[in-house]
């Protein structure tokens, strides 16, 4: 009878489960898992270092609804592996991060790398299970798995000691044990509205919607992750009401929509009585949802997966279950009874002056060609070049203070999930993690990441990963020397004995970015005048080759934090 080793059964355990790619770091315990899975037809990238690795995972979670594989070493691979875990975690995106450890024989007695990573994942893992005998591994595999993507995905997390990564098991019995796991655990189950008379919810949020002055749709990545773009669509469209995409939700209907309400943002929030909040959590990325941004007044009409964020945000009214399913019940109950605003309507007319007072203001700026580069010029150089692509968009990845921040106001999402950036976690370093789930999930597109340096430099050792795997991604760089810019110490902060060292916001200036891509056979350019960014934008557009774009910027052009000073 012949028998086959755990490695080959967490794979097949793993396939079973409709797993197709991984990312991750091997090594000792792990090496002969990633290529075993490889044998099974399970794609494997591998990175440099786990946090790069666990954030492409977590992303890849989001772009394809399949938890996102995250595969590490023992010990400090497991702890630097928390990165990609906890970002999976804080945005609600299916990842199962899978650890080697130590023999069990020998936890306690200092083994190599030994580590309690159980207790060491719990605060980010919403299941966890570690096999303790080789007989155990399909029914863990399935059950962490099944957990990572049930209700509000989340990070989830696997250990296999060494020991029993040694174990073998006859075939038969494998397959009798995967077959077993199969049956008991469904990874394609969408948790139903545990709430009564849900028929009654919608009833009331459609009569609320419907009288309301000043009504506003606000969504998220949650819907986006659900797929409710026609659902969304069919809302905004019938019922005229403007809507207000979260970053992460740009797309889902075109950032050129006319009740597109985000360049009226203030006004918007601030002004509406009826808001219809989908897959976005009335966290600090929307003011919590309270006064002075929001009105006192206004009603929240809250869509959820999670009871529980409903129960936690307490919302005028809530309706806990899919976007995509509760939207379709909204638009069946207006379909019996329909509604219009109407262009003419107070309420979308000053939404609709607003939004083009602002964006008057916007392309004042923009048209400007300024040299040395501000933050706005290559952003709408950049804009335009990929406006200019058309259909399949590009996926945009965005990390750095102000990058990110002009970034989301200038660069237009017209698809949904074509936007990446650092998310309700505000992590940085996300950038080429990002890039490379998101050229692997969509192979269709082009992904072009707009960075800070800081942030680049966070995972900058990836570009080799894109080389190596050919993946067609642009990386543009705001090279401003620095994080916000340099220096931006007061004379009276520049004092002490290390007063000569550079500051703590400072890099090299001038760093060669460019020639890092260059030297694993990428295609690297430095660019600082709009003619330059336009000719380095077309040519890699059109190879759609691994590519650093360096471009120089005015080290004097930013701001601390960004536009988002209020948090710091």
């Amino acid at each position: 009878m012949s028998e086959i080793d755990a490695n080959l059964l967490i794979a097949k355990s793993l396939r079973r489960c409709g797993i197709t790619h991984m990312f991750g770091v091997v090594g000792i315990p792990v090496t002969s898992l990633a290529t075993k899975a490889v044998s099974l037809g399970i794609r494997f990238i591998a990175f440099h270092n786990e946090q790069s690795a666990g954030y492409a995972a977590s992303a890849y979670g989001y772009l394809t609804r399949t938890p996102g594989v995250l595969l590490t070493v023992s010990g400090p691979g497991c702890v630097h592996g928390l990165a990609g875990l906890s970002n999976a975690a804080a945005n609600a995106w299916p990842m199962v991060m899978i650890s080697g450890s130590c023999d069990q024989r020998d936890f306690g007695r200092g083994d190599f790398q030994e580590l309690d990573q159980v207790q060491a994942v719990a605060p980010f893992s919403k299941v966890s299970a570690k096999a303790k005998d080789v007989a155990e591994i399909p029914e863990c595999v399935f059950r962490v798995l099944s957990g990572a993507a049930e209700g509000r995905p989340g990070g989830a997390y696997l250990d296999f000691p060494a020991d029993v990564l040694h174990q073998t098991i006859s075939e038969t019995e494998a397959d009798e044990l995967l077959a077993a796991a199969e049956k008991k655990w469904k990874l394609d189950k969408i948790v139903e509205n545990g709430v009564e008379n849900l028929d009654e919810i919608v009833e009331n949020a459609v009569s609320l919607l419907r009288h309301a002055e000043r009504p506003l749709i606000v969504f998220g990545k949650g819907a986006a992750y659900a797929r409710a773009e026609d659902e969304l669509r069919k809302l905004v469209e019938s019922t005229g009401i403007p809507f207000l995409p979260t970053p992460m939700g740009k797309g889902l209907i075109s950032d050129t929509h006319e009740l597109a309400a985000t360049a009226a943002r203030s006004l918007a929030i601030g002004k509406c009585d009826v808001a219809l909040v989908v897959g976005a959590r009335l966290n600090w990325l929307l003011h919590f949802g309270e006064p002075p941004k929001w009105s006192k007044d206004v009603k929240f009409i809250l869509v959820d997966i999670s009871k529980e964020e409903i129960e936690l945000r307490k919302p005028h009214l809530g309706l806990a279950g899919d976007a995509k399913r509760v939207l379709g019940l909204i638009n069946k109950e207006i379909k019996d009874d329909p509604f219009c605003l109407g262009k003419s309507h107070p309420w979308v007319e000053a939404i609709s002056k607003k939004s083009k007072e602002n964006v008057a203001k916007m392309e004042a700026q923009l048209t400007k060609n300024v040299v040395p580069f501000n933050f706005f010029t290559p952003m709408r150089i950049i804009r335009d070049a990929v406006a200019a692509l058309g259909s399949p968009a590009p996926v945009i990845v965005s990390e750095g203070a102000n990058t990110m921040d002009v970034g989301r106001s200038v660069l237009v999402q017209t698809e949904p999930r074509t936007r990446l950036d650092a998310g309700t976690w505000g992590t940085m370093g996300v950038g080429l993690g990002y890039c490379i789930a998101a050229a692997v999930a969509s192979p269709e597109r082009l992904v072009v990441a707009v960075e800070g340096d800081s942030g680049f430099t966070f995972s900058a050792m990836e570009v080799e990963t894109l080389v190596r795997y050919k993946l067609p991604v642009i990386v543009i760089v705001f090279n401003n020397g620095g994080v916000y810019g340099g220096d931006r110490r007061s004379p009276e902060e520049i004092t002490g004995p290390y007063k000569d060292d550079p500051a703590p916001t400072s890099f090299v200036p001038g760093a060669a970015y460019h020639t890092v891509m260059e030297a694993f056979g990428g295609k690297g350019y430095l660019v600082g005048t709009p003619d330059e960014l336009k000719a380095a934008l077309t040519e890699s557009f059109a190879a759609k080759q691994p590519t650093v774009i360096n471009v120089t910027i005015d080290p004097y052009a930013g701001a601390e934090s960004g536009r988002l000073q209020h948090k710091n």
